[in-house]
């Protein structure tokens, strides 16, 4: 294809875990080409400097070699030639995450991202890439799975696949290996649910249906006349390991990790923790279609990947989608209402027991990711307010508001429709990126569809550190408050972790017993009143009562230090939600339009 840029990428050395990679430019800048890789990836909020796993990079001008000389961390320019010119380069992989590239001899992946250098000044150019098979005879049963567009590659296969530029290029990641598969349609796109990693007695036809109801409600959410998705195809691939959770959004795929025990197993009917939390994550990432692949904030239109993107709406693109990811595994009927409710307690404890939301908003949050929420420390939960878990508490009381005030007849869904039909449907139109949004469209936005005026609390409750007014804005809807602490018990306001045989302070709470006795993070509990403290504090206290006063022995460092602490009530939220009986017919109506029928 004249004028393309073409890629090629093979697994060079599995036990290495090396992926070997050029790029070809026909035409390049004749006063020297610069190459650069993202330090980040779009979903991701923290300078990952992918650049350090590239272990050699060389470059030949038509089959002879050329100086390549590196300009920063990230860059490097190629001397002048008239072309074409090739830059191959070796990636080091062995990041066994959703945000980079791992290769072993099971299976390899990669975050494009992370692997493919952009060509400076040809960004918008057609990209080709040519992904092939590794050499290895253990690889020749390996598949292909990608959402990117074949062109001379069949279905999960080996070959070479074509985006309309480099923004696409690297948003459409790649698994490779002997993976479990399956398919469906929702409202007629075909969906594939790729598996890496050994998983016995797998539910496939289970996790097939459950994802088909999920996907299905969330298209017909924004597209509620037409049911037409952005996508003409969506990968969900899930790398499964003993013990992790995540995921990160594409805008026809989304790569994930989870633990073994998350999955469903034949002929057990029950859902369990484990498998709500994995459906609420495909739920979470696969709404992300919508809310910030397509509805982006201003701030990422373009992405510039060599620096840091600040925005101070994060609370909205990724708190609203936490907020509506378990909200529409209820809706699609593949969770109850009463597991729903326990979902939206959960988070409000969460919140509840960290002292950051008396210090940050969610909007500050939001623009100090990149130094605070995904660089967290020993001190955050007192510093730092997640935007996702506070940002679906705004979603709702926002919600809430919206039904109460209008009586039903408006809501945040009716909000997020209109932020899909203004910023979202026709975003990649044509292969062009439109417009994002910022903070003075969503005020705008947000009266406009309501009717409201809904700046005071847009200001207050995502803006400011006000307290979330749930407990009265709950019981409109029939929903009971009941906050059940257990004042009584006794506690020193620490989390710790273990180490060995030993139990290591990991956090200590702002104004708890701990606080004001002088422990620190990092220090080792040896023995409370001379009895030697086990690798856990479970069940350490129930031999005392508030305001007793207890010895402690632990080390900082290699200094054995002695502390008096006087054990304070346990004032650690404990909300439960649950459904009145017998609400009135107007709660009733409400709960109705925003549950369904309960």
């Amino acid at each position: 294809m004249k004028h393309a840029i073409h890629y090629t990428i093979i697994a060079k050395d599995l036990a290495a875990h090396l992926f070997a990679v050029s790029v070809v430019v026909d035409k390049p800048d004749p006063d020297g080409q610069i190459f650069r890789l993202p330090a980040w990836t779009p979903g991701s909020y923290m300078m990952r400097e992918f650049a350090k796993n590239i272990v050699q990079a060389t470059a030949s001008c038509n089959g002879k070699k050329v100086k390549l000389i590196k300009l920063d961390k990230h860059s490097w320019r190629a001397a002048k030639c008239d072309g074409p010119l090739s830059v191959q380069y070796d990636v080091y992989a062995w990041d066994l995450s959703v945000r980079a590239a791992h290769l072993d001899q099971t299976h390899g992946f990669f975050n494009g991202s992370s692997v493919f250098l952009s060509v400076n000044g040809r960004e918008d150019s057609v990209h080709l890439v040519d992904i092939q098979k590794p050499l290895d005879e253990g690889c020749q049963a390996w598949r292909v799975a990608t959402a990117m567009r074949q062109l001379k590659a069949k279905r999960y296969g080996f070959g070479t696949y074509i985006a309309s530029n480099y923004d696409e290029l690297i948003d459409h990641p790649v698994e490779m290996g002997t993976f479990t598969l399956a398919t469906f349609k929702a409202h007629g796109v075909p969906h594939d649910i790729v598996f890496t990693g050994r998983v016995p007695n797998l539910d496939l036809p289970r996790i097939t249906a459950d994802l088909k109801k999920i996907c299905e409600t969330e298209i017909a959410f924004f597209e509620p006349k037409s049911k037409q998705a952005p996508m003409d195809r969506y990968v969900f691939m899930t790398m499964v390991v003993s013990n992790d959770y995540g995921g990160l959004e594409h805008r026809a795929s989304t790569s994930l990790i989870c633990a073994r025990a998350d999955l469903p197993v034949k002929g057990k009917a029950e859902i369990s923790d484990g498998y709500r939390t994995f459906l609420g994550l495909c739920s979470h990432e696969y709404f992300h279609t919508w809310n910030v692949k397509r509805i982006k904030p201003a701030a990422f239109v373009p992405y510039d990947l060599t620096t840091e993107a600040y925005t101070p709406l994060l609370w909205l693109f990724e708190g609203f989608t936490s907020y509506y990811d378990d909200l529409m595994l209820l809706r699609s009927g593949v969770i109850s209402a009463a597991s729903y409710l326990s979902l939206v307690a959960k988070a409000n404890n969460n919140v509840l027991r960290g002292g950051g939301r008396h210090k940050q908003s969610v909007a500050e949050s939001s623009f100090d990711a990149w130094i605070k929420y995904y660089r967290q420390d020993e001190n955050s939960a007192n510093a730092v307010v997640s935007y996702y878990t506070k940002g679906s508490l705004v979603a709702l009381a926002l919600d809430l508001t919206i039904r109460a005030e209008t009586k039903g007849k408006k809501s945040l869904d009716d909000v997020m429709r209109a932020l899909w039909r203004k910023y979202g449907r026709d975003f990649y139109q044509d292969g062009k990126a439109g417009i994002g949004v910022t903070d003075a469209d969503v005020d705008a936005l947000f009266d406009e569809v309501t009717g409201l005026k809904l700046k005071r609390l847009l200001d207050t409750w995502a803006r400011g550190t006000t307290e979330l007014p749930l407990s009265t804005l709950l019981p409109t809807f029939g929903i009971r408050y009941n906050d059940q602490r257990a004042a009584t018990r006794p506690v020193l306001g620490i989390r710790t972790v273990r180490e060995g045989l030993d139990c290591r302070v990991s956090s200590v709470y702002e104004k708890s017993a701990a606080h004001k006795a002088g422990i620190a993070a990092g220090d080792v509990l040896v023995a409370i009143d001379g009895v030697r403290v086990s690798v856990t504090m479970d069940n350490l206290f129930g031999r005392y009562c508030v305001g007793d006063t207890i010895e402690i022995h632990a080390f900082r460092r290699d200094e054995l230090r002695v502390f008096k602490a006087k054990l304070v009530a346990d004032d650690t939220p404990m909300v439960i939600l649950t459904t009145e009986e017998k609400p009135s017919i107007a709660a009733r109506q409400l709960r109705k339009g925003w549950l369904g029928n309960i």
